[in-house]
């Protein structure tokens, strides 16, 4: 699996801190603009510094509404080479936090709701400290390119609606047209761009966790997607979905946020089961919805809690008109999960038994 946490941030600050310690002597001018941006290079380093620092304090801090106030900056006089020094230094910490917090540890991010994990901050972290090395080596006229596996890996886990890349880009290339900053043959070149946490919905007693790409494919090819499953788990029906998305991903066709989720218990942070959609919705705006627990999971209710907060979430998303569900016949014990998670009977689909579950209209004002 394209993996991402404490030894990615190594090898990425590794990487770039030899190519920015190449130009932090007197022979280059850190008070120019970085290419492509309003800071110097000396202030470009100053935020990746900043940020590396904050994303480790929103870990530890588990911030859940906004973010926790801590403002890094470099002490006047600093030069390049003590800047870069800092950056390998603070790269460091958010290294070892990355590492060391708890399974299923939190902190506030605004993109795309509001929260990120332990992997979401590594993966962000990574991408500003490429992307700045990137912008300060431009000024200079320099060439830079990270490794391609780090490249590769930050696509999947930070930018899964972008296509992978093709037609010869490398992952680089296709990672600086992601961020605005090159163009790719066939693409638009973007003026804005954003980054992609895996969403989390918090239920009772369990939690939903999208499934990134990487995570998927590993579960595709008979792996754990890197969740502590209970005995018996993953099912086949979570691989199948997983595999599902993994293809998507591949073709370019995935969509974040209508893929598999994780259903994992917060008492214990073990994952014990998979729910999600197949696919995004059609024209008309429906979406169809699927899950399954590990045998040892069923019978608690927690089905009912994922798949009531899962679909309350998705209705709200623009251009969502409704979610439906499928089950066979004599399968009561799913039937009755979705009538409790608000869904009711439809029109069959040949042997098996459809369910429904509308958005709700906004009655106009005065009426």
């Amino acid at each position: 699996m394209l993996s991402m946490g404490g030894d990615e941030i190594d090898e990425a600050v590794a990487h770039a801190g030899r190519a920015l310690r190449a130009v932090a002597t007197e022979e280059y001018d850190w008070t120019v603009p970085a290419g492509g941006l309003e800071w110097s290079c000396l202030t470009t380093a100053e935020h990746v510094v900043s940020d590396f620092t904050a994303y480790a304090a929103q870990l530890t801090g588990r911030a859940k509404d906004t973010y926790v106030p801590i403002d890094i900056r470099l002490e006047a006089g600093t030069g390049p080479l003590a800047a870069v020094h800092a950056v390998e230094a603070s790269g460091g910490l958010l290294a070892a936090v990355v590492r060391t917090v708890p399974r299923g540890a939190r902190g506030y991010h605004p993109f795309p709701h509001g929260s990120a994990d332990a992997r979401g901050f590594a993966a962000m972290g990574i991408v500003e400290l490429l992307l700045h090395t990137y912008d300060v080596l431009r000024a200079f006229d320099v060439a830079y390119e990270p490794p391609r596996h780090l490249c590769e890996a930050l696509l999947a886990w930070q930018f899964p609606h972008v296509p992978p890349a093709r037609d010869g880009a490398s992952h680089w290339e296709t990672l600086l047209w992601a961020t605005g900053r090159g163009t790719l043959p066939g693409r638009a070149r973007l003026e804005r761009w954003r980054w992609h946490n895996q969403v989390h919905l918090a239920a009772e007693r369990v939690e939903l966790l999208e499934i990134a790409p990487p995570a998927a494919a590993d579960l595709a090819a008979g792996g754990t997607g890197g969740f502590d499953w209970i005995e018996g788990g993953p099912c086949d029906g979570t691989r199948v979905g997983a595999g599902h998305v993994a293809k998507a991903y591949e073709a370019g066709t995935h969509r974040p946020e209508w893929g598999s989720y994780a259903v994992v218990r917060s008492a214990d942070q073990r994952a014990i089961g998979a729910m999600g959609f197949h696919g995004a919705p059609d024209e008309e705006g429906w979406a169809e919805v699927g899950y399954d627990l590990v045998p040892a999971a069923r019978g608690e209710g927690y089905a009912t809690e994922a798949l009531r907060t899962l679909s309350s979430w998705a209705l709200t998303l623009p251009g969502v008109t409704g979610l439906r569900a499928v089950v066979d016949e004599g399968n009561t014990a799913s039937e009755a999960v979705l009538t409790r998670s608000g869904f009711t009977r439809a029109a069959d689909r040949g042997p098996q038994r459809s369910y429904e579950r509308q958005a709700k209209v906004s009655s106009p004002s005065g009426v």
